[in-house]
């Protein structure tokens, strides 16, 4: 399951990735929030989001706010989360096939709905490497 979580700032982007979501037939979990209204807090969506990510250990999420910034740190809070905040392809195919990443971090601000679809994509297509990736993981 792909879990979506935004604050106020991260809310356009997030519908722009349902959309794409809705066209190819991906289903998402949209945990918030749920307007542009500044009445909600990014901490509040990245804890409901981590909760939804870690019902399964086949679930993803992807997390958007202003900058993608304080989404990965409450985020990464829980030790059972590897929150990659990405600004391209490159970091987003490496952030999976390295550290395993199961949540992406997106700039609401300073993302193009097409280049985060194309971030989203490369994402969710990217497999774990293992091997030596996998002893790294083991340290953290």
């Amino acid at each position: 399951m792909i879990v979506l979580a935004s604050d106020h700032a991260g809310y356009l982007l997030k519908e722009e990735i349902k959309k794409f979501f809705n066209k190819e037939n991906i289903i998402a979990i949209d945990v918030g929030c749920y307007s542009r209204e500044q009445l909600d807090d990014y901490p509040d969506f990245a804890k409901a989001g981590n909760q939804k990510v870690l019902e399964d250990p086949r679930n993803v999420g992807i997390y958007i706010c202003g900058t993608g910034i304080g989404m990965s740190i409450v985020a990464n809070r829980n030790p059972k989360i590897r929150a990659a905040l990405c600004h391209d392809t490159s970091s987003a195919a490496l952030a999976r096939a390295h550290n395993d990443a199961n949540v992406l971090c997106l700039a609401g601000r300073s993302i193009s709905p097409r280049k985060a679809i194309k971030i989203v994509k490369v994402f969710l297509t990217t497999d774990f490497e293992g091997g030596r990736h996998a002893r790294r993981l083991k340290k953290i």
